[in-house]
């Protein structure tokens, strides 16, 4: 029946048997793969080639076992069914002999002389474990002298004899003898296979009456069951004795190869003076061998490149330090020349100005590898303090107001109207939001740059978007490598060393946080900080999304930008988008961020 909606007028019909199979198929999956045993089953090879094998010595031994069963039953039914039916026709011909020669004139006298064979019959019959003979007048005699129906027979009933079996015995009018299979039933209730042989046989005076003979096979039951019950045991014996033999044999075979699997992953996860134990000269050794041989040279090879790695380090920072010296003698000359450019002619002043940026530029780049030669000699030494996010962005926008203003970029700070607090580095943080913001300004196309703050009460995020050229899923997967430009003929404004990414990258992680990129060619970039907010806390979320699908946010109508006071009225219930401070013909956004951007870490 269908089932309703409590409260509505809904009907919903139930799901077709198909799909509820599916459903239960796909909740016993589930649980199937996080069961202990199952998983075990499935990653330990050596125990899954013993179950398959032994399961598979346990269907054969079964067969067997069923296939000697019933061979062993037959075999002894029909040998027990040879013997009955060859006593049987002793006991019918001497029965049929004894009345053929009786001199009967009465009924009386056939009454006794059958009563007389029938119990000479019992008694002879007892040597093939005959357990009862019957002697029943035929139906088809009709005649009108008769005698009882006689019985000597243990203690069970006579409805042995069936129906059908007495039709069979009718039909052959004494010229063949029948059986048939029956279970003998004692008072007690305990039941015994048996055999019932019937034959029709001439009685003189009275005529035509048939005589059955009911032989137990108890014994034979007995005989076979033992015989049974010997081959189950060894056939118990047997299965153990292959599971035994097959887990030695898998585990001689395959413990090398689980070996060798368990050093590949201490390999794979650095180990790499790891080997394993060589035995025999089989292929398994070999194997063994290869595998030493490959780890000795994969351990060779990264003890050269780290080598390398330590020369090409030194080099770069001794060659830093060294440039130094003439670097600080050029500038203080460069700079000498720079305040007099206004005395030259014009060629003289605008090489004067050249050579300032240049040299400017190759300053940056010396801090910039002196950096990089920190991180990669892990000597980096970050003091982490409490700071306001969102007083370093206001910061950072209002250094930036210069280029900014000279590229007509709006930039617009979203976020909440209360400090964002976290414990970090603030000249390291500091440093990747103005790389941030700068490549935004660069990149924007005159379009606004759009500074974004969230907080959960894990983390902290600040996502610098922009809506100018954008880039492509391959630039974005490559934009924090050294010295990578994803244009390297495009003309840059605020020069660079290509290192600048890769500096904040390094940054971000030594915050326990991560640096994020995205974007689409043409529909621009955005670029996503996420630090926690406590100092080694793990991160569990993103405070903010990293790209949203959208427009292009409109132009304002005052461009340039410069940092904002934080409002002193705050409501925790309503995030607001609003103009919070306007000085002398400028004025800078402060917006906030919707609650809804937040997105857990594997949503990204």
């Amino acid at each position: 029946m269908p089932r309703s909606l409590r409260g509505q007028g809904v009907q919903y019909p139930q799901d077709p048997p198909l799909k509820r199979r599916s459903k239960r198929w796909s909740r016993f999956r589930k649980w199937l793969t996080h069961n202990w045993l199952y998983r075990q089953f499935a990653q330990n090879l050596a125990l899954r080639t013993s179950a398959l094998l032994s399961l598979l010595g346990v269907v054969v031994v079964a067969m067997i076992f069923a296939i000697v069963s019933v061979n062993l039953k037959n075999d002894v039914f029909q040998q027990r069914v040879s013997q009955i039916e060859q006593d049987a026709a002793v006991r019918f011909s001497i029965a049929q002999s004894t009345f053929s020669q009786a001199a009967v004139s009465t009924v009386d006298q056939a009454q006794q002389v059958a009563g007389s064979v029938i119990s000479e019959a019992r008694t002879s019959a007892q040597g093939a474990r005959g357990v009862g003979v019957i002697l029943l007048r035929a139906p088809s005699d009709q005649g009108p002298l008769a005698i009882n129906e006689v019985m000597v027979m243990d203690d069970f009933s006579p409805d042995v004899i069936t129906p059908e079996l007495r039709t069979e015995v009718q039909k052959s009018a004494g010229k063949k003898q029948f059986w048939q299979s029956v279970t003998l039933a004692d008072s007690n209730g305990g039941t015994s296979p048996g055999i019932v042989v019937g034959k029709t046989l001439n009685l003189p005076l009275v005529h035509q009456y048939e005589m059955y003979v009911v032989y137990s096979l108890a014994g034979e039951q007995a005989t076979v069951s033992s015989l049974l019950r010997s081959v189950l045991a060894g056939s118990i014996g047997l299965l153990i004795f292959l599971g035994v033999l097959i887990w030695m044999v898998t585990y001689r075979l395959l413990g090398p190869v689980q070996r060798t699997a368990l050093a590949a992953k201490r390999l794979a996860e650095g180990e790499f003076d790891v080997r394993v134990e060589v035995q025999g000269e089989d292929e398994l050794a070999v194997l063994g061998s290869s595998f030493n041989e490959m780890a000795q040279s994969l351990q060779t090879t990264i003890d050269e490149y780290d080598e390398l790695a330590k020369l090409q380090q030194r080099f770069v920072s001794d060659v830093s330090h060294e440039l130094r010296t003439p670097l600080t003698t050029i500038k203080m000359a460069g700079d000498m020349i720079y305040d007099s450019r206004e005395d030259f002619d014009l060629p003289a002043k605008r090489s004067a100005e050249l050579l300032h940026d240049q040299v400017e530029r190759f300053e940056t780049m010396l801090a910039d590898l002196l950096e990089i030669s920190r991180y990669d000699a892990q000597a980096q030494l970050p003091e982490f303090e409490f700071i306001d996010l969102v007083e370093l962005c206001e910061q950072v926008i209002s250094d930036a107001e210069p280029i900014s203003k000279r590229l007509k970029v709006p930039v617009i700070l979203r976020g909440p109207q209360l400090p964002v607090r976290a414990e970090a580095d603030e000249k390291r943080i500091e440093r990747i939001i103005r790389n941030l913001v700068l490549n935004a300004v660069e990149h924007a196309e005159g379009n606004p740059v759009i500074v974004s703050i969230g907080e959960t009460d894990n983390a902290v995020s600040v996502r610098v978007r922009d809506y100018g050229v954008g880039m492509t899923p391959e630039v974005a997967a490559q934009v924090f490598n050294r010295f990578y430009r994803a244009d390297p003929a495009r003309a840059r404004t605020t020069g660079g060393t290509g290192l600048g990414l890769s500096i904040a990258k390094e940054d971000a992680r030594l915050h326990g946080g991560f640096l994020e990129a995205q974007g689409e060619p043409g529909m621009g970039s955005a670029f996503m900080l996420t630090i926690p907010r406590l100092h080694g806390n793990q991160l569990q979320e993103r405070a903010l999304t990293l790209w949203e699908e959208g427009p292009i946010v409109p132009k304002m109508a005052a461009w340039s930008a410069r940092p904002a006071a934080v409002p002193t009225q705050f409501n925790a219930e309503n995030w607001t988008e609003t103009a919070v401070r306007a000085s002398t013909n400028e004025a800078l956004r402060v917006e906030t961020e919707p609650v809804e951007n937040r997105k857990e870490l594997g949503d990204a």
